[in-house]
């Protein structure tokens, strides 16, 4: 991998989207609508709206950041560009890590939104630091950036890309804990709850944030997200293919 290359397609991403006023003004005001309503949704049951928090700014990360990116890239395929870099010598590792590192800062400022305006707008209590907290959201980011890549490589348009949600997101969301708490769900689907991602984001936050643990008491939900950001990157490498 070349830090040149990689680094030469991060920048024509990052200023690609930021020229897009449209596109930046969603990526801060659709959180906030959402978790707007959420707060509204339980104006008068804030106890629970502490609980369920954690779960809830874990899952909605994942959502946001997984549209932002899943959208984006595929337009990178239908205008041609992602077609032309890969007929250049350079090389996929560097082309992954170029579309990773350019969608990075957009889709954590989107988490740090999320983060900041439900804890602060909403009124949610919480133990733990918040500096940890956003920490572990930025692995979240680049777990779920790399999901949106590699599931956009599937899609053949936008609406297709939409489509994956009731299959990629809805699922984790139920069996996560992020609406009931885990050990509340059937055998089974706990079982099947242990192999998503988003059940080590929302045990992760929720040990944070309602038991005020650290870093390194989630040290291993830490390296489960890393794992799948990892194995994730290379799935979306191993799809790549050249024309």
């Amino acid at each position: 991998m070349t830090i040149d290359r990689t680094l030469a397609i991060a920048s024509r991403i990052i200023n690609q989207i930021a020229r897009d006023h449209r596109s930046l003004a969603l990526i801060i005001v659709a959180p906030v609508i959402v978790m707007s309503l959420v707060g509204f949704s339980f104006a008068d049951q804030q106890p629970i709206l502490d609980q369920i928090a954690p779960g809830l700014i874990g899952a909605f990360v994942l959502f946001f950041v997984f549209i932002l990116t899943g959208v984006s890239f595929l337009r990178e395929r239908s205008q041609g560009t992602l077609e032309r870099l890969l007929t250049t010598p350079v090389g996929r590792a560097d082309i992954l890590a170029g579309y990773l590192l350019g969608f990075l800062p957009f889709a954590g400022i989107q988490a740090l939104v999320i983060l900041l305006y439900t804890i602060f707008a909403l009124r949610i209590e919480y133990e733990g630091y918040l500096w940890q907290i956003f920490v572990l959201l930025v692995v979240v980011t680049i777990m779920a950036v790399n999901l949106g890549i590699f599931i956009s490589t599937f899609a053949g348009n936008e609406f297709q890309v939409v489509q994956f949600i009731p299959v990629i997101l809805l699922p984790q969301i139920f069996l996560s804990g992020a609406v009931l708490p885990f050990e509340q769900l059937p055998g089974y689907f706990q079982a099947v709850g242990r192999f998503l991602p988003l059940t080590y984001v929302v045990d992760g936050l929720k040990a944070i944030m309602l038991q005020g643990e650290t870093l390194w008491g989630i040290g291993l939900e830490i390296a489960v997200l890393g794992g799948f950001a990892i194995g994730l990157l290379v799935l979306a490498a191993i799809t790549l293919r050249r024309p």
